[in-house]
């Protein structure tokens, strides 16, 4: 149930799951909030398409339940009872070498026996608790190159990297992408060490590691989730609005917008850009004393085409036992594909009786190109991929395909250069807030947990209000 209203009023730009999050949770606090969304719809790139029995989505495909305020706010906006956990038998993660999938091992017994990576290479790690600190800035392919090897690069490292940013590990910043493992080195001196005392540490706190967290989905797919905060933000979000401008005036911010007859402007206390840093770029900013302030080094910020490809296929046409969460692909192995999800094994609802759902990823960083092929040479690249990987042997049955020509923002080397502008224009131009995958992670996870924590930056702002 909501507050009282507190008679100050916030405009969030952009309905991605960050800004509706963040939305719902002000409007949950009192405040009168106004969502700007320059599409006709709601939800950024989480968007599910159902086909008869057959499930694809467009972009995200889990969530992690990392934390107890993740499984909370589930409950308070009422999807407890649509929420759906992975399957328990779905439980193995498979990277490719020798051209097939090799399950990942899960315990020091089982990575000692298996065969995804060789003797010398195994032998390398017992000595990573002794090798020294780095110096500066790594790129995580530096990182990984100093303490643990080549070879790790190449078959945990290197895919893992395409699985989570589609990127290149020679350009990403262990520091800002993977800040934990990068905290790891710092604090512990070791990531063997740092992972046993570390998971201790997050055990007291109440959190678990993006590797063991539960995956979540609901019933309709991930669209429900945004689907439902936009009902519930019941009316408040404006569609097909074009947000031009930002003009600081007697202590609030004027945006200025278009929407499809006109040009339309209102006052608020606060703005949240919620919107891909690309956008933000594209904005005109004035301070209270009408002077324009420049976002466009935000434009430099890199996001690499990815395209999603969804097949399905007769259960008996596919060799392997689909038997997890799904295969990432080296690119020391050759293929042209970065990864696949074994969606109908993970959440059911997915695909019909006796067939399987798997959704791919082409593109990215390394192979941009790929991405940006016509669908029927995606689809059949994916085909041919997946008959040497997982035994595809028959027809595809079903198939849907989603192209984003920038789709996820590179933390590279150097990325501190736009976290520090963020947080100086901030300081400079109080009232406007950053929030969204450019900033605070790039995992679903990690962007409603973006939306939760600027609402709290905002309360507090809002109840000692500055001048503009």
């Amino acid at each position: 149930m909501m507050n009282e209203k507190s008679g100050k009023s916030i405009c969030v730009v952009g309905a991605g799951v960050t800004g509706l999050s963040a939305a719902w949770k002000l409007s949950e606090s009192g405040f009168d909030v106004t969502v700007l969304e320059a599409d006709s719809r709601p939800g950024g790139v989480i968007r599910t398409v159902r086909e008869g029995e057959w499930l694809a989505e467009c972009g995200p495909n889990t969530l992690l339940e990392t934390t107890p305020v993740l499984k909370k706010f589930f409950a308070d906006i009422g999807l407890e009872y649509r929420k759906y956990y992975s399957d328990p038998s779905a439980k193995n993660r498979y990277i490719a070498r020798y051209r097939r999938p090799i399950n990942l091992p899960s315990s020091p017994p089982a990575f000692f026996a298996s065969e995804l990576f060789t003797t010398s290479a195994k032998l390398r790690l017992l000595i990573e608790p002794f090798i020294g600190r780095g110096q500066g800035e790594e790129s995580v392919a530096e990182f990984v190159l100093r303490r643990l090897g080549q070879e790790f690069l190449d078959y945990a490292i290197d895919p893992l990297v395409s699985g989570i940013y589609a990127g290149d590990p020679k350009k990403i910043s262990l520091k800002h992408a993977f800040a934990k493992v990068y905290n790891l080195e710092a604090r512990y001196g070791s990531l063997i060490l740092g992972q046993i005392l570390g998971a201790r540490e997050r055990k007291k706190r109440g959190e678990i590691s993006k590797a063991d967290a539960p995956k979540v989905s609901f019933d309709d797919g991930l669209q429900v989730l945004t689907d439902t905060i936009a009902n519930l933000l019941n009316g408040r979000i404006i569609y097909n609005a074009h947000v031009k401008s930002i003009v600081g005036k007697n202590g609030q911010w004027e945006v200025i917008y278009k929407d499809k007859d006109s040009e339309k402007s209102v006052k608020f206390d606060a703005v949240i850009l919620a919107i891909p840093a690309y956008k933000i770029a594209e904005l005109k900013v004035f301070n209270g004393n009408g002077k324009s302030e420049d976002l466009s080094v935000l434009g430099e910020i890199e996001y690499p085409p990815v395209a999603s490809v969804v097949l399905g296929y007769r259960r008996e046409d596919v060799e392997h036992p689909v038997d997890g969460f799904g295969v990432l692909i080296p690119r020391k192995e050759g293929f042209r594909i970065l990864g696949t999800i074994f969606n109908s094994s993970l959440f059911p609802r997915r695909a019909p009786a006796g067939h399987v759902t798997l959704t791919t990823y082409l593109g990215g960083a390394q192979n941009p190109e790929l991405a940006l092929l016509p669908d029927s040479k995606l689809i059949e690249i994916t085909h041919e991929d997946l008959k040497t990987l997982l035994g595809v042997k028959g027809k595809i049955i079903f198939s849907f395909t989603a192209v984003y020509k920038r789709a996820i923002p590179q933390y590279n080397v150097g990325y501190g250069k736009y976290l520090n502008f963020m947080d100086e224009f901030e300081a400079k131009m109080p009232g406007i807030f950053f929030a969204g995958h450019y900033r605070n992670g790039v995992s679903l996870s990690d962007s409603i947990l973006a939306g939760l924590k600027i609402s709290e930056r905002i309360s507090d702002f809002l109840n000692k209000k500055q001048p503009v």
